[in-house]
């Protein structure tokens, strides 16, 4: 999988795929791209990626099909509907599916495409609009060994960690942790910075105080800076993150769990976008959180 010669086709351009599949065409890849709104592709197809009209199109002569999407029933369509990818592929090839989905429908994919004499990965990523441009991306990959062996080094110009979880459909359970985690500390975050103006600090100040020590993260460090600036632009949608919280109570009712902060953190999102913010970026929690700082 290390020839730069491997056509590729990768299927959905938006915040992080379009960054993701760049780094696919500056190492070399023939890429072959659609996304359901083409000037999103146009970068790309300026510097070489060959338009495709449909998904079929795209995964017709690609020895690896990537996928990045933004909820399952859009999956769903894209590898099972009319003209998509299981009915295009050629025997042989690779799918990777890097979207936030239902376990379920991983494991669905993979025994269609073992059916078909395909391989197929599930391989959500971690990381935001910052992870996909620089290629630091954690990978979380469901499938079987041999499909992860051949994507492996494809995989690696796109992340800095690339593990295999196990079996298919664990590579989306993997992301659900990381989602559980992210649930908790975007809030947590987005009242330590409420509560520092509040306080009369100034809060620029002791985020590098903070920042500095055991409260440190990839969201501290990312995120609250742009909670502070006003600055909504999404490096991750609220739209697709309450989709994947609802994903995991799903998952966490049906191991007998509850996910009380998970709950919690989905109600604040969800009245998030009750006022508008579907679109923007999951920083923007502060503005449910502190009404009045957020403007």
């Amino acid at each position: 999988m290390s020839d730069p010669q491997v056509p590729i086709a990768f299927i959905g351009l938006g915040v992080m795929g379009a960054s993701m599949a760049g780094h696919l065409l500056r190492a070399g890849h023939p890429l072959r791209v659609h996304t359901r709104t083409r000037a999103k592709a146009q970068p790309l197809l300026e510097a070489g990626a060959r338009w495709c009209e449909s998904p079929a199109a795209a995964a017709r002569e690609a020895e690896v099909i990537m996928t990045m999407v933004g909820f399952p029933p859009e999956v769903e369509e894209v590898y099972f509907g009319a003209g998509g990818v299981l009915d295009a592929a050629q025997p042989g090839s690779l799918l990777i599916d890097f979207t936030t989905s239902k376990p379920s429908l991983a494991v669905r994919i993979h025994a269609e495409a073992r059916r078909r004499e395909l391989l197929a990965l599930d391989a959500p990523v971690s990381g935001g609009d910052v992870g996909a441009r620089e290629a630091r991306l954690s990978i979380m990959v469901g499938g079987d060994a041999e499909a992860f062996q051949r994507a492996r080094e494809i995989l690696a110009l796109l992340g800095k960690s690339v593990v295999h979880q196990g079996p298919a459909g664990r590579g989306q359970h993997a992301k659900l942790t990381n989602q559980i985690v992210i649930a908790g500390s975007m809030l947590s975050i987005a009242e330590a910075m409420a509560y520092a103006r509040r306080s009369g600090l100034d809060a620029e100040t002791v985020l590098a105080s903070v920042a500095s020590g055991a409260a440190t993260s990839w969201a501290l460090m990312n995120l609250a800076p742009r909670m502070l600036a006003g600055n909504w632009a999404p490096g991750f949608y609220v739209k697709h993150f309450i989709k994947d919280l609802r994903i995991a109570l799903e998952e966490g009712d049906a191991l007998g769990l509850d996910l009380a902060a998970v709950r919690l953190a989905l109600a604040r999102y969800e009245e998030l976008a009750a006022r508008g913010g579907a679109d923007q970026g999951t920083q923007a929690i502060y503005r449910v959180v502190d009404r009045e700082g957020a403007g």
